[in-house]
Formats: structure tokens, sequence, C-alpha cells
């Protein structure tokens, strides 16, 4: 949904409450301005969690108070209805009518999905708005989900993330060898080729695990949410960038049966709360990540480092090649691929000699 559809987006959902046109069902506008809805959402985020978790709830409260009450959603948080990582099966099938999740998430069921989370050394935030609702990304997304009758729109966005909590020092790219760390999606893949042991763990698993030693580092999504989680009583190294995750978009998937249920007002509705939310969602990122990185960089337990370069050229040589071998693979992957990557090279130029110079600038970096 372009800029343009947004802004005029508002006056039409008002409009279609109001009149008697018909709906795509041929309804008219005003019996169907009637029925109300009742559905479920299912999460993959830990019950209250800052962001993610509370952006959900956000999301249903928006869509009832604009509907006035047609459409009332009930959230549940990870492992309350379905299992935290089902949530696309859950939608898929008809067992609830919504989900909020990342799609990296289904990489096993939809290889091609991990572009629609984010791509290693790939668009940041703000890049991937741009690309979504401008660059054709999100009539890709749409088009590639459609098989499995679920349609995706994005939700939020928690902006660049860090590297992750680590029980031991990250010197060189020997130190990966044999490093068991939570990573999902194509970073996890991407360390596993660079010698660690890629293991996935909900959210809410993740500070037992690293505790018990059940895995030697973790990622989550930065500070604001690892604070929270307590990651920083369970590990001491706190590394960035978050070269894996630059801007990793938060998912809204709905049944394809309950969407078309919905009149046309109804559906315009979730759409703009939808695409609210990647606003409101980005913004509490960038705020509670300030705070909380404050917080940790005054606890003299966290030691807070760049990993090193070598590193970071190694992790992105093999970003690279699993990125040009699932395009080779899937034929939908290499369209994906082709459109990510013309519009990543032109925006890199354009970040360069504006966000990047200007932040550079601001920080004594340059003069």
């Amino acid at each position: 949904m372009k800029r343009r559809e947004f802004v005029s987006g508002l006056g039409l959902a008002a409009g279609l409450s109001a009149c008697g046109s018909p709906d795509s069902t041929g309804q008219a506008g005003s019996e169907r301005s009637q029925e109300t809805f009742r559905w479920n959402m299912v999460t993959s985020w830990p019950p209250g969690l800052p962001g993610t978790g509370v952006g959900a709830q956000k999301v249903a409260r928006r869509i009832e108070a604009a509907s006035n009450g047609r459409l009332r959603i009930k959230v549940y948080a990870g492992g309350e209805l379905v299992p935290a990582l089902e949530v696309f099966d859950a939608v898929r099938s008809g067992t609830a009518q919504m989900g909020h999740d990342a799609s990296y998430y289904h990489r096993g069921k939809v290889a091609a999905a991990q572009y629609f989370t984010c791509i290693p050394f790939g668009l940041n935030a703000q890049e991937m708005n741009a690309w979504m609702y401008w660059g054709g990304g999100l009539e890709l997304w749409q088009e590639l989900f459609a098989p499995f009758g679920i349609v995706p729109f994005p939700v939020g966005n928690t902006g660049v993330q860090m590297a992750g909590w680590f029980n031991k020092e990250i010197i060189s790219v020997d130190d990966l060898a044999g490093l068991k760390i939570r990573m999902p999606g194509l970073g996890g893949e991407v360390m596993q080729r660079a010698g660690a042991v890629q293991v996935t763990v909900p959210g809410s698993e993740i500070f037992t695990s690293l505790q018990s030693g059940a895995i030697d580092a973790a990622e989550w999504i930065g500070p604001y949410n690892d604070v929270s989680l307590g990651l920083h009583k369970a590990a001491q190294y706190y590394y960035y960038p978050g070269w894996h995750e630059p801007g990793p978009v938060i998912e809204c998937l709905v049944n394809k049966s309950a969407w078309e249920s919905l009149p046309a007002d109804l559906q315009q509705i979730v759409k703009l709360a939808c695409q609210a939310g990647v606003v409101d969602m980005q913004a509490e990122y960038d705020w509670g990540n300030a705070q909380a990185l404050k917080q940790l960089q005054d606890d003299p337990n966290v030691d807070i480092r760049p990993l090193p370069k070598d590193v970071l050229d190694t992790l992105r040589a093999f970003s690279r090649e699993a990125v040009n071998e699932m395009s080779v693979n899937d034929e939908f992957a290499a369209r994906l691929q082709a459109s990510f990557d013309a519009f990543q090279e032109l925006s890199s130029v354009n970040q360069s000699v504006g966000e990047t110079a200007y932040i550079n600038y601001r920080v004594g970096l340059c003069s």
C-alpha cells in the first residue's frame, strides 16, 4: 500500500461505513455495516513483551476502536493458544484468523519468506519500508503467500538489532567454531557456515538456555527487549552490530477466507492499523533502545563490544553465498533478490551521503 493510498484510505474507510455502496460481495454497505466479527490473533511473543508483544495488542485495539467494535480481536501470546513458532500454520489452517510474528520463522516452509523479515547485511528499517510500500515488496510478499491462503502485511520494525549475548569472547573467526547460538533465519544459516551450531528456541526460553549452558550465545532483538528478558544477567559479552537483522519487519498474517469475509471498510481499517503499527513500533524501539543501552553501558557486569572486522567480513561473504544459493534453487527467491538488490544498490548511495554522513558528523567521527 503506497503512501498516497494510506492517506486517502482514511477518508475511504469512513466513507464506506457511511454510504450504501455495494462491497465486493454485492451487499449494500449499509447492510454489511451492521455485521460484527470476532477474531483470534496468535503471536510468537512472550506475554507483555515491550515492542512486539505490546504492538500486537495495540493493533487489535486500534482495529476495534476504528471499527466501532465491529471487528474485535483477542490476542494470545506465544504458547497460549498455539506454540510460539507455529503462527503460520495456525493462520493457514484457520485455527486463528490473524497472526503476529516474523516471516523468517517460516523458512522451512517458504524459503523466500526470509526476504520479508530481513536479509543479512541487507536493508535497514527505513529502506525496508521504502521497498515494501514503494518498491513492490508488499505485492511480491502477498503473491508469495497467496498459495497458502494467507494475506500478509508489515506491522512493525525493530530497527537494526544487536549481534547478541555471548558467554565467551569473540576475538577471531576461529572463536565461532562449535559455538551454540540461538539465531533464527538466514543469519543462523550463515553462522553455521562460519562454524557455529545454530539453535532455534522461542524468546521465552533464551534466558534459561543461556544460563544453563544449553547455548553459548543468543541474539534476541536489542537492548529494549533484551533487558526486559534479563539476558544481561545470563551472559557477559554484548556484541554489535546486528549484521543478521539490519531492519527486521514484524508481520501481520490474515487468513484469506477470514479476510474475504470482511466488508471493504473493515479491510481498509485492518490495512491502516497495520501501517500505523509500523510507525508506532519503530518509534518505540528507537526510544526504548536508547534508554536500555544507557542502562547496559552503566552496568559493570556487561561488556559491550563491536564484532571484529574479520568476523564481519567472513559473515558478509557467507551471507552473499547463502542468498545466491537460495535464489538459484528458488525461482521466486530469484525475483525477490533482483528487486531487493536493485533497490539496495540505489539506496546505499543515498544513505551514505544522507543518514550515515550526517550521523558520523554529529557524533564527531568526521569533520
